[in-house]
């Protein structure tokens, strides 16, 4: 995932500037978007690019023992920026800080403040207030989402494709899992925010909508006692320049038969299914303490497959967990060999201090935790490639994203952002709009073809990609 630097334009330039570096998820790309319009209409100007800044703000990550110690880096590297007068003061917020938070000024120390999740609406006082302290200022308290008002998110990304948080927090309670612990319990956004947000970023040029939730399944329940995934769709299907919708992502013993029809029948909801598994042995997800097992999986998967054929189906495993025989790993191997799934990203498993499967016995060895990934993912990219090659011959609407050594290079309805493959064709295309190509050639993550209407040239050498279809 790594850091990202945005750039946002248009401020005049003797406000002061605040520099935000973003770690982890998508979620805390529009945890960004939200702090950095909430400071634009407070009179800062929000660049990443300056070479000083007032202010730089971490956006932290503490999913993974991986991602915090990212975040630490990042921290440090912001510290000494300050020690260089290359900034002003230094704000830590988000996950990580929640996760840890007193503990932060002694892992990451030097920072002017340390604020936790969910407080992107008052964020200007946050900064302000870190302007003129001579403490650190330490914000953080038991995780509650505010939602910030819809027109002062500041974009930073393409136009053409966004994000959209449709809940917050998590409910379940898997053995493996730290994010219910900083991120609190699952909160919805009401119906009517959520469908004004798409009608916002459509009058800014979003064509693509990626609803994320940490359970989209789950979404309106705390709202309306019902699952309201379904309304949801139908509400959003209907605004006016929104061309693709897609969710992200789902729970197994949600994804009912109503979630399904409305998917294949709503013609804007992509049919993409990304659903993490964790696993499929029904005593690894017992102390997992997720639900039901392969062959249930199996079953919901076929349910879909029959109502959407050319359904693009995503899932995460996690391997090594702790108490993983070789036969459970091994019902894993025959579960991917069955499932056929387009996309399998894989995680090793982390121990999480505070989590339960931290103390669980039968801890699996490093290098064997990272043997049986490396099976996987070896036997995943048969698949892959097998699931891609069906598709030549046939032709494809792409979002084109840019033009690169001649190709026009976007994403399929099989494409989440940054996660998934890319599709490649022949020649330019304006970045933004949708272009039909036929598929030429295949290769597991990325396909290759030409524009609909062109001669075929399957002698050119395919472009060399570097794919963002890494696990996640």
């Amino acid at each position: 995932m790594g850091r990202r630097l945005s750039q946002w334009g248009g401020m005049p330039e003797a406000k002061p500037i605040v520099r935000i570096v973003t770690l982890g998820c998508a979620k805390n790309d529009v945890d960004s978007e939200e702090i950095a319009g909430v400071l634009q209409g407070d009179g800062f100007r929000v660049d990443g690019l300056a070479p000083r800044t007032e202010v730089t703000v971490i956006n932290t990550c503490g999913f993974l023992e991986a991602s915090k110690q990212e975040s630490i880096e990042a921290i440090r590297e912001a510290v000494k920026a300050k020690a260089d007068g290359r900034t002003g003061r230094v704000i830590v917020a988000g996950c990580l800080a929640q996760r840890l938070g007193a503990e932060m000024e002694v892992l990451a120390p030097g920072a002017d403040a340390y604020v936790g999740v969910g407080q992107m609406g008052r964020f200007h006082e946050i900064v302000r207030g870190a302007l003129v302290t001579r403490e650190p200022m330490i914000e953080i308290g038991p995780p509650h989402h505010r939602w910030a008002d819809v027109p002062t998110r500041a974009r930073a990304g393409h136009p053409w494709s966004a994000y959209l948080k449709v809940s917050e927090g998590c409910d379940h309670t898997c053995t493996f899992c730290t994010i219910p612990s900083f991120r609190g319990r699952h909160v919805s956004k009401p119906i009517e925010r959520v469908v004004a947000e798409a009608r916002h970023l459509a009058s800014q040029g979003a064509k693509e909508i990626n609803l994320i939730a940490q359970d989209v399944t789950q979404y309106g329940y705390d709202l309306y006692r019902k699952f309201t995934l379904p309304q949801l769709l139908r509400d959003l299907n209907g605004v006016e320049g929104i061309e693709w919708i897609r969710l992200l992502y789902f729970y197994p013993n949600r994804l009912t038969d109503e979630v399904i029809e409305a998917m294949a029948t709503l013609d804007k909801v992509l049919p993409y299914i990304d659903i993490p598994l964790q696993h499929v042995h029904p005593d690894t997800l017992r102390r997992m303490k997720r639900p039901w097992d392969g062959d249930r999986y199996l079953s919901v998967l076929g349910k879909v497959r029959e109502a959407m054929p050319d359904v693009a189906i995503r899932t995460t495993f996690i391997v090594g967990f702790p108490g993983e025989t070789e036969g459970e790993f091994q019902a894993l191997l025959d579960f991917v060999e069955a499932a056929r799934l387009d996309r399998v990203g894989a995680f090793v498993y982390s121990r999480e201090p505070g989590t339960p499967s931290h103390d669980m016995p039968c801890q699996v060895p490093f290098r064997t935790k990272r043997a049986r990934y490396d099976r996987l993912m070896r036997a995943q990219q048969a698949i892959s490639l097998a699931k891609n090659e069906s598709w030549i011959g046939r032709s494809l609407k792409v979002l084109v994203e840019e033009n690169r050594e001649g190709w026009a290079v976007g994403r399929s309805f099989r494409d989440a952002p940054e996660i998934d493959g890319l599709v490649c064709a022949q020649g330019e295309a304006a970045q933004g709009t949708m272009l039909e190509v036929v598929v030429e050639s295949a290769e597991p993550y990325d396909l290759f073809g030409r524009p609909l209407g062109a001669a075929p040239t399957v002698s050119r050498t395919p472009l060399r990609m570097a794919s963002p279809a890494a696990p996640r």
